[in-house]
């Protein structure tokens, strides 16, 4: 069946047996725990959800959907979960995170998703080696456990580039740095409004009475749940060093801004006086005094240096310069 990655029945022991899709219709429940694993964009993949199921219509939506946010639903017959994951898939940002939609019953897990999430390669890979979960309920957990850890790894060069900008910020001033910080906040920012719903969703998880989650998967669960609690609480840090630094960059900017002002102002004012006299004595009209005296030029030059020096000497004593 197109748009089947996964069919794997487990055996309880660390290790899994891939399903073509006639054994997959064949399995049943005494078989063992499956595991199906779906490109949701696939038609026929659609078509089976909605005739071959034997889901309900909403939790089909959900399965299906593109754009469903973190969340934990107990049912009736099963639960619910809607988890992202960050995308470590090359040539794409890590804060567009991935979804990942799964539905557990008492012998049967359907996830779904769109593009590649590392954290179910992962896992596959383990099942390869015979180390993988004994059963879909601890399978869940390991998902949670490895996409909170792929979380941590991004937070970790998150931190790294944002050491790099803040020294960047504290050498030099270039204004290149105020749109390297603004969309460092912006993948900050991004992350966080998926991770913090992640949070309630892996919460909800670990305090639901579920009679298949054992104590030693719960507190695992729970160690999960502090891992993520510790991110947000990484994420808040970094953006608020993130607004730190672009409020520095923008003081360092507008002092060197203003630095330069003030020196065309004292510019300004001590040409200003000159600019005057040289205006005044260079109207062509009669009466002008000096005009037949062939020094007047050297005696108007001498009189405006002294007032450039009595200026500056002045600007000098208020401490203007």
């Amino acid at each position: 069946m197109k748009g089947l990655i996964h069919a794997l029945l487990l055996d309880g022991q660390g290790g899994a047996k891939s399903l073509d899709w006639q054994a997959v219709q064949n399995w049943n429940p005494a078989d063992g725990e499956l595991w199906l694993h779906f490109d949701y964009t696939v038609a026929e993949v659609r078509v089976w959800f909605e005739t071959s199921s034997q889901l309900d219509e909403a939790i089909v939506e959900t399965l299906l959907s593109g754009g469903s946010r973190p969340r934990f639903s107990p049912q009736e017959n099963g639960v619910l979960i809607a988890w992202r994951g960050v995308n470590l898939n090359s040539q794409s940002d890590p804060d567009d995170m991935v979804a990942l939609r799964l539905w557990r019953d008492d012998h049967r897990l359907i996830s779904t998703r769109r593009r590649n999430l590392v954290a179910v390669n992962e896992v596959v890979s383990a099942f390869t080696r015979g180390k993988g979960p004994c059963s879909t309920a601890e399978l869940l957990v390991e998902l949670a456990s490895s996409m909170t850890r792929k979380i941590g790894r991004v937070l970790d060069d998150f931190d790294e580039q944002m050491a790099q900008l803040e020294e960047s910020v504290i050498e030099s001033h270039q204004a290149t740095l105020r749109s390297e910080l603004s969309e460092f906040r912006r993948q900050v920012i991004a992350l966080r409004r998926y991770i913090a719903p992640q949070k309630d969703a892996l919460l909800g998880f670990s305090l639901e009475k579920l009679a298949w989650l054992n104590q030693s998967e719960r507190t695992y669960l729970r160690e999960v749940v502090d891992r993520i609690t510790r991110h947000l609480e990484d994420l808040e840090a970094l953006r608020e060093r993130a607004v730190v630094a672009q409020e520095e960059l923008q003081n360092r900017i507008s002092e060197e801004l203003n630095s330069r002002l003030y020196v065309l102002s004292m510019i300004t004012a001590i040409f200003l006086p000159l600019g005057f006299f040289t205006g005044l004595f260079g109207i062509n009209v009669g009466g002008m005094p000096g005009v037949e005296n062939t020094n007047a030029f050297w005696y108007l030059t001498f009189v405006m240096g002294i007032l450039v020096i009595l200026q500056i000497f002045y600007f000098r004593w208020k401490r203007w310069l």
